[in-house]
């Protein structure tokens, strides 16, 4: 598979994350069994296209650094595919928009955006980043400043809050110390006096984006007690004062496209699942989708960002927290471990994949739902989706149109997952033309779905994890 330049001319010859051939695995817990992927083979070098999708570098880009996430791709990657795959002015399409990089990246280019993404809270950082373009900056900044008043007034005073916090919201330990709760709640009070719309919407996210670093909890990179991590309780904290740095810090953003860019293009965010998409969209409507699914490494996005989803409002109880779980993208591992058996539902006669969940499925059986039947649940749940993606896909790219999915592979119960070559295979059956695999980044840290000994096993020591591109075509 080769690299195709901008104008379609063939580039350098690109290094595959595997090897697609016919082979054995050594087995050891589980019986030899033909795999048309090498297990161990992995990518030999970082030759791409695109740069690297790396997300670290966003935390220092105006509006990008608005809200931290824990996963997502580079502006300077999206930059690259934009560049490649859409130099005229089109719609560009992230139906996984997570807090808006492709969105933000693309209407700074001049293109139309349309974001999906389930997650309330995602949804509105999404919505207000790209609200910064038209944000009125002088209501911004006099609120600013009424908040700064306020807030010392109310330290000066000793006067109560008024606000409680979300009823709904269990925590094992104490989520804020008490001198940090009352600063909170006064900044809760402010935010709610700001009234409904644009600029509550903007104090939210800048509460939000820093509620959890004075908090008890942290992310490690699941979120958890500080205690657990071997960190100390954080017993104050200068809560207005982050806040009204991280409002300065938005305030100077916004500002700064609003001077680069006169015109807005059409933008949306749909908090919706992508599996819904020909309720929002036009069949043949899209040019170009950047998008990264979540990976198949059982990251819970949506219980990681359970205190945001509660002191926005967005959330007021465990039934609420449900249909984002039963909506999500490859579902959970939790939410499919104790089902009898979740098998493929579609047929892809010519891979290995069946072969490779059932080897899963064969081991640590005396282990229960913590065994491989439910991680072999969890990775037929996974591709059920990737099918489900590559069909809307379909219905949504107009003709020639391009799909870019960034995915990493995966170690489940010691067993690779070359993701990126099954999204590959059933984009295929789906429908569309697999153009190239491409590997920007050879190397990638891992999380727990590596090092715990239950979900990882006896991970060989030629595994490793990567990260590719699959670009997809609409025939």
């Amino acid at each position: 598979m080769r690299c195709l330049g901008k104008q379609g001319t063939a580039g350098e010859p690109q290094a595959m994350p595997t090897t697609m051939r016919k082979g054995h695995r050594t087995a050891s817990r589980e019986e030899q069994l033909p795999l048309l992927i090498s297990e161990n083979a992995g990518p030999t070098n970082g030759d791409s296209c695109f740069k690297d999708p790396a997300f670290a570098a966003n935390k220092r880009l105006p509006i990008h650094r608005w809200v931290p996430w824990i996963a997502g791709f580079s502006s300077e990657f999206v930059k690259g595919a934009l560049e490649r795959h859409l130099p005229r002015q089109g719609v560009v399409l992230d139906p996984f928009a997570g807090v808006g990089t492709t969105l933000v990246e693309s209407l700074q280019a001049g293109h139309d955006v349309i974001g999906f993404e389930i997650n309330p809270y995602a949804a509105l950082a999404c919505r207000v980043k790209l609200a910064a373009f038209t944000t009125d900056l002088k209501a911004f900044a006099r609120a600013i400043r009424r908040l700064s008043t306020f807030y010392n007034d109310k330290l000066e005073t000793g006067c109560p809050p008024r606000s409680v916090p979300p009823s709904g919201f269990r925590t094992r330990g104490e989520f804020y110390s008490p001198d940090v709760l009352i600063k909170v709640l006064i900044v809760q009070d402010f935010i709610k006096g700001v009234g409904k719309g644009d600029l509550q919407d903007l104090f939210n996210i800048a509460f939000a984006s820093t509620m959890i670093t004075y908090s008890n909890y942290s992310y490690e990179p699941s979120l958890g007690q500080r205690t657990s991590a071997g960190k100390g309780l954080i017993r104050d904290f200068p809560v207005g004062e982050l806040v009204l740095a991280k409002l300065g810090e938005m305030l100077e953003d916004a500002t700064y496209v609003q001077r680069e860019r006169r015109q807005v293009p059409g933008h949306q965010v749909i908090n919706d699942s992508f599996f819904q998409c020909r309720s929002h969209l036009k069949r043949n409507s899209i040019d170009l989708i950047i998008t990264s699914p979540p990976y198949l490494n059982n990251y819970h996005y949506n219980r990681n960002t359970r205190p945001h989803l509660y002191w926005l409002e967005l959330v007021n109880s465990p039934d609420d927290m449900r249909p984002l779980e039963d909506a999500n993208f490859g579902k959970y591992w939790q939410t499919v471990r104790e089902r009898e058996r979740v098998d493929l539902s579609f047929d892809l006669r010519s891979s290995d994949i069946s072969q490779r969940i059932g080897s899963i499925r064969a081991l640590n059986a005396d282990k229960g739902i913590y065994g491989g039947n439910g991680w072999a649940n969890y990775a037929a749940s996974y591709f059920n989706d990737c099918y489900e993606f590559a069909r809307c896909a379909r219905y949504a790219l107009k003709r020639g149109g391009t799909a870019l999915v960034v995915l990493g592979n995966s170690i489940l119960q010691g067993v690779m997952i070359a993701t990126d070559q099954y999204m590959g295979q059933i984009g295929e059956a789906a429908g569309l033309e697999l153009v190239d695999i491409h590997t920007p980044r050879t190397a990638r840290v891992g999380n727990s779905i590596i090092s715990s000994g239950v979900r990882a096993g006896k991970a060989s020591a030629g595994q490793h994890l990567y990260e590719a591109v699959v670009e997809l075509r609409r025939r």
